[in-house]
């Protein structure tokens, strides 16, 4: 139910765009990893079942996986988890690396030479393995070990990097990655290989270099704070016209995001723990361009979107990163929303408030994005498929309910009779 103003303080987790590569870091060295800050999402459960088909054993308590690597692991990733989590290419580069083989199989409707996957078969294939698309799985070989080599990147893709970084960990010599991504997650993944014995420099910047070892032991590892569900926080206080204390965030993660709240008019200020934002008014329109990290994420634009259809003025929303990132507008738009798109351009004009209205989530942040606009619209808005959200949110109605919002959860009617 719309219209209650946020207030409070909310604390952050670990980043699900990190936890997932770090379990996956784990299937490097035999022993017992421990990772925590780890947050309670769906994801996480999708990817410890992962793990443990591959011989691992995994327990959990709050906040806290410990992953038992035995010294022979399993090559293959099934297409029943990999369909329901994408991440789960990241396995690909550690398993070639300590097995010489893996067989992940394709997300759907990727084939080898497809944009989301040739930036890692070109990596890889750099690195001395031979690469095949065989029965719906990708397979790689590398029966001698992989060599290092230097491998440019068309494009600083997050999960490219990610797996040569892992592949390249234990390979021959040096491996140099040119382009790579930058995001906080890439840093926190090499902070792990580092713990575990890995010869990493340069995460964080576009060139990173890795001297490879022989082998890495079991650390222990906290994960990064997720920068993220920080920010869908800071944007829905934005939009309430709240005052929230976002603890556990790191501010210098979100600088261009909070940047542009600022610009809308927010009072953002740092914290010893995170950071507090207000907002007294209604939130002036902002123009967006989505850029690789340090640019603004393409993960926010359902919220910037959001945010801009209920602000004063009119703005233009560039996506240039993801191409279904608008999918989600056609929901927005029935909540009241004044969006049109063009091509990677959506022009955003600003309305006192939405309207409520039953829409359906497309993914993980076109959900949280609909659920943060139902805050601010007039009635009742009912948001389906929110399995979406659970992948990435620990506890989203829980923390919202805790800053005055009225929501709450309910199955979806006829769950029983359709399987939910």
């Amino acid at each position: 139910m719309g219209g209650a103003r946020l207030a409070g303080e909310v604390r952050v987790t670990g980043a699900k765009n990190s936890v997932l590569k770090l379990m996956a870091a784990a299937l490097l060295a035999p022993g017992r990893n421990t990772i925590s800050q780890v947050p309670a999402i769906l994801d996480v459960d999708i990817m410890a079942e992962l793990v443990r088909r591959l011989g691992c054993g995994v327990t959990s308590s709050p906040g806290q996986l410990v992953i038992e690597v035995p010294d022979v692991i399993g090559d293959e990733a099934d297409y029943d988890l990999v369909r329901r989590l994408r991440a789960s290419i990241s396995v690909l580069g550690p398993l070639l690396a300590r097995c010489g083989e893996a067989r992940v199989a394709l997300p759907g409707g990727d084939n080898i030479g497809s944009r989301g996957l040739d930036l890692h078969v070109a990596g890889l294939q750099k690195l001395g393995a031979q690469m095949e698309s065989e029965h719906g799985f990708l397979i790689a070989r590398a029966p001698h070990g992989l060599t290092g080599a230097t491998v440019w990147l068309d494009f600083p893709s997050v999960g490219a990097t990610e797996n040569l970084l892992m592949a390249s960990v234990l390979a021959k010599g040096t491996t140099v990655i040119d382009n790579a991504a930058r995001e906080p997650e890439i840093i926190d993944l090499a902070r792990m290989l580092q713990s575990m014995g890995a010869k990493v420099e340069g995460a964080g910047t576009s060139t990173i270099e890795v001297q490879g070892v022989p082998g890495l032991s079991p650390t222990s590892h906290a994960t990064v704070p997720d920068r993220i569900v920080a920010g869908t926080f800071a944007m829905a206080t934005v939009m309430t016209r709240g005052d929230v204390e976002i603890l556990g965030a790191r501010p210098e993660h979100l600088e261009i995001v909070l940047d542009r709240l600022v610009g809308c008019g927010a009072a953002v200020s740092v914290l010893d723990d995170g950071f507090h934002v207000s907002m007294g008014e209604r939130p002036k329109a902002v123009d967006i361009v989505t850029l690789p990290y340090p640019g603004f994420p393409t993960d926010f634009l359902p919220f910037i979107v959001a945010l801009n259809a209920v602000a004063d003025g009119a703005a233009m929303v560039t996506e240039n990163v993801f191409e279904g990132r608008f999918k989600f507008i056609q929901e927005l738009v029935r909540l009241g929303a004044d969006v049109r798109t063009d091509g990677h351009h959506a022009i955003v004009r600003g309305r006192e408030r939405l309207s409520g209205a039953p829409v359906d989530a497309t993914d993980i942040r076109a959900g949280a994005g609909l659920v943060l606009a139902g805050l601010v619209a007039d009635g009742l808005t009912t948001v389906s498929e929110i399995h979406h959200i659970d992948r990435g949110y620990a506890g989203f109605v829980e923390q919202l309910r805790s800053l005055g919002a009225d929501v709450v959860r309910e199955p979806a009617p006829y769950a029983e009779t359709f399987g939910g």
